[in-house]
């Protein structure tokens, strides 16, 4: 971010541009010269996000309740200082910064990978030089804050033009962040986020009247130095030559400079050189700089960046053209919804919404995923049926035309270990499975009627497909609600959930609504399971999705509800999926608390109800080792299923007529029988091996001794599946057991 090379050579060659500052002090002097303002920084929350985020334990998905005590301490403190603060986060990536953003991630997606060989290799989180930010940390990150009471404002252009254009325009006393743009922009003084020692309130602020005087410049010619070194707009690549040849001519005179102090030295003296005050009267410095045309107009336009509103620069000429902001898909929907959604992406009161409505355009940054996991889907290809579906809320499935029927479209930038982002995934908005069909979006936004959150509800639910879960999930509390909705869905996607996924999602979810703070800071993990690592992403990613359905049909739910720090905890799942799959008991998933056991179990069977009435079996970990599952894959061309033993039944019978005996842990409605007085029989892993062929195996074992004896005989005919064994090895261990 900002101008490349800028912050090395500010710190390292000239240090008088570096000023320590007290901000107790900065308050004085502020409330003394501006009696009528008081003193307000301006928080580039994209910058300030590594430095909030203080947490030690980060790879397993995020310790959500341990960052909002940061985010309070950090607010708190400059709320007892007497500084307002005021936020702001990107709310959308320009397209002139797309090459650069698409830089970047693929850059992550590396530094990722690198993540991943370390856990795999050491079985233990890599140390802070290797930090990746937790997923949807931005999005989550503005709820906090406006929860906290704080001013958070989602940008309709560039983050940087509108923190620096809010901070001049308001006469604030600083920008706090991490970006040398803010030294290029002629606006309040750039306070550094990495130098803040929040226990002192002291920090370094970046003078930019020092940094003229040291490179002889004046302020109006520092955006052209910045597009020069290179910047968002104007690649470093794209001004390489014109470096290399400013330094050649710059090292004749200076051999024993640094490269990096000599970069920048060059550039500013070339700068310099062409300054228009040296031109003829009436022309402008830019139009003769030895430039072709197109890198002319590239500069151009990096220049033009910088300028706020009511400045101008002697190096192109005054832009009196106000900028548009119309909405590429006004033409399918009405003017107060437009505007509505505007309104709410701006108070960061929605998610997604407004960059579908807008420009048609949404993009997602990097997940922690294993690139070399091939089961695991990547959450772009995971959730894409949601956002569609939320496409399909938003806009037209289809519209009628001149030239015929078509369908608005949707271009998604969503980074993925198998996407090289060269360009723009097409997407269309998908039909909801509604009785009424296509929801009114009028209606889910202002609609006032006691029913319509009934209606909103629904329409929640058919995003994720969902809607026969509407009265298993009536009575839970939001968080609950949300965990639900995303294991389930997780479950009917990905066939390469287990049942041990499922318990450690479910109970990790039940513990966090009982456990303190505290508690949650001293969950020990004893190693680390890159699957656990995605896993713990892909869920949290999923909660980002939510958050954009929950906007998209008028809020049913209360956004903070839907947040992590009511849902998840990285350190707490982890720990519970190595608990579950190494068959630990419900008992010790709870942390013996018994009094949970009946909120998890009916959880549980929520879960699995769906996936039944879907056809999907959900296996132990043991059956998907031996035998893979999910959906059986289509029968290949001319080619025929081997279903069971000749033994079993006659030929002509198809499975599904076959008479079923089932074994009591495989019936599929309600516990086994019992006894009076004897104990309850917990449901096994087995229990969820439900297909016909272990069904009828099932019923012609008579007792254990003659296991061994049918297994035997399965496999020396070659008919019997891996599926029999994994059940059959489940069985035995419940039957040592008992």
């Amino acid at each position: 971010m900002g101008v490349k090379g800028l912050q090395g050579f500010v710190e390292n060659y000239s240090p008088d541009i570096c000023i320590p500052v007290n901000l107790r002090e900065m308050v004085e002097s502020h409330r003394q010269a501006n009696r009528s303002m008081p003193p307000t920084l301006v928080v580039d929350g994209m910058g300030c996000l590594r430095h909030w985020y203080r947490c030690k334990a980060w790879v397993h998905g995020g310790q959500w309740r341990e960052y909002l005590y940061y985010l309070r301490e950090f607010v708190g403190t400059f709320t007892e200082a007497g500084i307002r603060l005021v936020f702001f986060f990107d709310g959308v990536v320009e397209e002139s910064k797309r090459a650069e953003w698409v830089k970047r991630r693929l850059r992550v997606n590396k530094e990722i990978a690198a993540v991943f060989r370390y856990i795999r290799a050491h079985r233990q989180q890599p140390g802070r030089e290797m930090f990746c930010l937790p997923p949807g940390l931005a999005t989550f990150s503005r709820v906090a804050l406006k929860s906290m009471g704080q001013e958070t404002w989602s940008t309709v252009c560039e983050a940087d033009f509108e923190v620096a254009s809010y901070a001049r325009r308001h006469g604030c006393m600083g920008i706090l962040g991490q970006d040398t743009d803010f030294l290029i922009f002629d606006s309040a003084p750039y306070l550094s986020i990495a130098k803040l020692r929040l226990d002192r309130m002291t920090t370094v602020l970046f003078s930019r009247e020092r940094l003229c005087n040291i490179l002889q410049l004046y302020s109006g010619d520092l955006p052209l130095l910045a597009c020069i070194l290179g910047n968002d707009v104007v690649s470093e690549h794209r001004m390489q030559r014109v470096r290399r040849d400013c330094m050649a001519q710059y090292h004749r005179s200076s051999p024993q400079s640094s490269a990096l102090a000599s970069k920048v030295f060059a550039v500013a003296e070339f700068v310099r050189q062409h300054h228009p005050h040296a031109l003829s009267e009436g022309s402008r410095g830019l139009a003769l700089l030895p430039f072709s045309d197109e890198d002319r107009a590239l500069l151009e336009k990096g220049i033009r960046a910088y300028l706020l509103p009511g400045q101008e620069s002697p190096w192109v000429k005054q832009d009196i053209s106000s900028p548009s902001s119309s909405f590429l898909m006004e033409k399918y929907l009405s003017a107060d919804i437009m505007q509505a959604a505007e309104e709410k992406h701006l108070k960061s009161e929605n998610f997604m919404v407004y960059n579908v409505l807008h420009d048609g355009v949404v993009e997602c940054s990097n997940t922690l995923e294993d690139a070399e996991d091939s089961q695991l889907k990547p959450q772009a290809t995971l959730y894409r049926p949601v956002r569609e579906r939320i496409y399909g809320v938003l806009l037209p499935v289809q519209t009628q035309t001149g030239s015929g029927i078509t369908s608005p479209m949707v271009k998604e930038w969503f980074v993925s270990p198998i996407n090289s982002l060269q360009e723009a995934d097409i997407v269309y908005p998908s039909p909801l499975n509604l009785p009424g069909g296509h929801p009114d979006l009028k209606v889910l936004w202002f609609g006032a009627n006691p029913d319509v959150k009934v209606h909103r509800i629904a329409t929640f639910l058919a995003i994720f497909d969902l809607r026969e879960m509407a009265e298993s999930i009536d009575h839970l509390d939001t968080s609950l609600i949300a965990v639900v909705c995303l294991v389930t869905y997780l479950a009917l996607q990905d066939s390469h959930l287990c049942f041990e996924d499922l318990d450690a999602f479910l109970s990790q979810a039940v513990c966090l609504r009982f456990k303190t703070d505290t508690e949650l800071l001293y969950t020990k993990v004893h190693y680390v399971d890159p699957r656990a690592v995605q896993l713990g992403s892909l869920f949290v990613r999923g909660l980002s999705i939510l958050a954009a359905a929950n906007s998209t049909c008028g809020t049913p739910f209360l956004m903070d509800d839907l947040m992590p720090w009511k849902t998840f905890d990285g350190l707490l799942f982890h720990s519970k999926y190595l608990l579950a799959h190494s068959k630990r008991p419900e008992e010790e998933l709870l942390e013996g608390n018994a009094s949970q056991l009946p909120l998890f179990q009916y959880l549980r069977e929520v879960v699995l109800g769906v996936c039944r009435g879907r056809g999907k079996v959900i296996p132990t970990k043991a059956q998907a080792a031996m035998a893979g599952f999910g959906k059986q894959p289509r029968r290949p061309k001319g080619q025929r299923y081997r279903l069971a033993p000749r033994w079993l039944a006659p030929a002509s019978e198809s499975p599904s007529q076959l008479p079923l005996t089932l074994h009591p842990h495989l019936e599929p409605k309600g516990p086994p029988q019992r006894s009076q007085g004897q104990a309850a029989k917990p449901l096994t892993p087995g229990a969820i091996c439900r297909g016909t062929t272990a069904a009828v195996v099932w019923s012609r074992l008579p007792s254990i001794h003659l296991w061994f004896r049918e297994l035997l005989f399965m496999f020396v005919s070659g008919t019997g599946p891996r599926f029999i064994l994994a059940a059959i090895v489940d069985e035995l261990a419940q039957n040592i057991q008992d």
